[in-house]
C-alpha cells in the first residue's frame, strides 16, 4: 500500500525553484520522491522545446525522447484539453490498458526504460499553460483515483508559483533590456515561440524602417535574410543542445550596409520553466558603429594584435571558419583565442562582444559598456 503523497514538500520545491531558476532539476526530483514515482518533468503544453526541467532518473528516457522524434508525437498532448478542465489526468483517461500494450509511444519508446504510466498536472498562469508529468514504471502500477484527486488540489496551488516566476522573469527582462539601452544597443525580448515580447526604446525606433514585427515575428525587407534569421532562432530555442553562440544574421535595409542581429538565448531565462522570455536579438548598426582601431582594443583589454584582429572581424558579422581562414589559422586556433578575448572583454556570446566593440568606436572607455552587457545577459 502507497504512503500519502508529500504535497507540501512539492508546493514548497516548486515555489522555491519559481524564485531560484537553478532549482528546477532538483525541483522534479523532490516530485518524484513525494509521490512515489519513477521520475517527473514540466512540460510547456503549447510550445513543444527540447530543454525542460526534469528529475535525474528521467535523463536517458528524456534524451531518447527528443532524439527519436517522440517529442512531436507524444499521445500524452491530445490529454491537454481533458487536463485543462480536471487540474489532472492519467493515460487511462484516453486509453485501455489493452490499447497501451499496443501503442508504439508506449511500447516502442516507454517500456525499453520500464515506464507506462503517467499523471499530469496542470499548472496555469493567465493564458500560459505546464504539465508537471509524474511518470511511473511498469512496475509501480497507474495512479489510483484517490491520488489523482489529491494531485488535482495540487495544482490549484500550483498556479500561484507559475505566476510569481512569471512576474520575477519580466522584472529580470525589463532590466537586461534597460542595460542594453545605456549603451544604445537596440536589443529585443523574445518567447519561447520567437514571438517579440518587449523590446528597448533604441529597437522601437527601428520598428517599421529598418526591423519589421510582423505577427509579432521579426523581419526585414529581405525574405531570404528574414528566413536566416528565423532559422537561428529555432535551432536556439528547439534544438536540444543548442550552440553557445550564432553568427550574425545581416538584414539588409533601404539604405546604408545590412544591420547585424545577435541572437542568443537568456541563461537564466532559459532554466525558468515558467518564464516567457527565451531569447534576446541585439542589433548593431555597422554605420553608425564602424569597428575600433585594433590599437584600442588592445590598449583597453590586453588583447594581443592576433585576439584584436579577431576580435574585428568577428564583430563585423564574419562566421568564424571565414576569419580563421583569412588570419591564416586553424579553426581550433581561432576558437581557443575567441574565447580568450571573450574573458578579457567580460563578455560571453558573439552578440556581446559586437555590441561591445560597436559602441567602443564612440566610447573611448569600454569598462562600463562592458559591464552592462554582462549585466544584460545575467539579469
Amino acid at each position: 500500500m502507497r504512503t500519502a503523497f508529500d504535497l507540501e514538500a512539492v508546493g514548497n520545491a516548486i515555489i522555491a525553484a519559481a524564485t531560484d531558476p537553478a532549482g528546477w532539476d532538483a525541483a522534479m526530483d523532490v516530485v518524484a520522491t513525494a509521490t512515489g514515482s519513477f521520475g517527473s518533468m514540466l512540460f510547456d503544453i503549447r510550445s513543444h522545446l527540447p530543454s525542460i526541467p526534469r528529475s535525474s532518473e528521467m535523463g536517458p528516457a528524456f534524451e531518447a525522447y527528443v532524439r527519436d522524434g517522440w517529442i512531436d508525437r507524444d499521445e500524452r498532448y491530445r490529454l491537454a484539453p481533458l487536463m485543462v478542465r480536471r487540474g489532472v489526468v492519467s493515460d487511462l483517461d484516453a486509453l485501455t490498458p489493452e490499447a497501451i500494450s499496443r501503442q508504439p509511444y508506449y511500447q516502442e519508446f516507454l517500456a525499453p526504460f520500464g515506464l507506462r504510466w503517467y499523471a499530469g498536472v496542470k499548472i496555469a498562469a493567465g493564458e500560459d499553460l505546464w504539465c508537471l508529468s509524474i511518470q511511473r514504471s511498469i512496475q509501480q502500477g497507474p495512479f489510483s483515483p484517490s491520488e489523482l484527486q489529491s494531485l488535482a488540489g495540487l495544482s490549484r496551488q500550483l498556479g500561484s508559483a507559475a505566476a510569481l516566476a512569471k512576474m520575477l522573469s519580466f522584472a529580470r527582462a525589463e532590466g537586461a533590456l534597460d542595460a542594453f539601452s545605456k549603451s544604445g544597443t537596440p536589443a529585443v525580448m523574445l518567447d519561447r515561440n520567437a514571438a517579440v515580447i518587449m523590446a528597448n526604446e533604441p529597437a522601437e525606433k527601428m520598428f517599421g524602417r529598418d526591423i519589421l514585427v510582423t505577427g509579432r515575428q521579426l523581419a526585414c525587407i529581405d525574405r531570404e535574410a528574414t528566413n536566416a534569421l528565423r532559422r537561428a532562432l529555432h535551432a536556439l530555442l528547439r534544438h536540444p543542445n543548442p550552440p553557445a553562440m550564432l553568427s550574425p544574421i545581416p538584414l539588409p535595409r533601404l539604405q546604408g550596409r545590412p544591420l547585424l542581429a545577435y541572437p542568443s538565448r537568456l541563461q537564466t531565462s532559459a532554466t525558468n520553466a515558467f518564464t516567457s522570455c527565451q531569447v534576446v536579438v541585439v542589433f548593431i548598426d555597422p554605420d553608425i558603429y564602424p569597428k575600433p582601431p585594433e590599437i584600442a582594443l588592445q590598449n583597453c583589454f590586453g588583447l594581443t594584435p592576433a585576439e584584436a584582429r579577431l576580435a574585428r572581424l568577428v564583430s563585423s558579422g564574419e562566421e568564424l571558419r571565414t576569419v580563421a581562414d583569412r588570419l591564416g589559422v586553424t579553426y581550433e586556433t581561432a576558437r581557443t583565442q575567441l574565447k580568450t578575448v571573450f574573458a578579457k572583454t567580460d563578455t560571453h556570446r558573439q552578440a556581446e562582444l559586437g555590441a561591445l566593440l560597436a559602441r567602443m568606436a564612440g566610447h573611448p572607455t569600454a569598462s562600463t559598456v562592458a559591464g552592462g552587457m554582462f549585466e544584460a545577459n545575467h539579469s
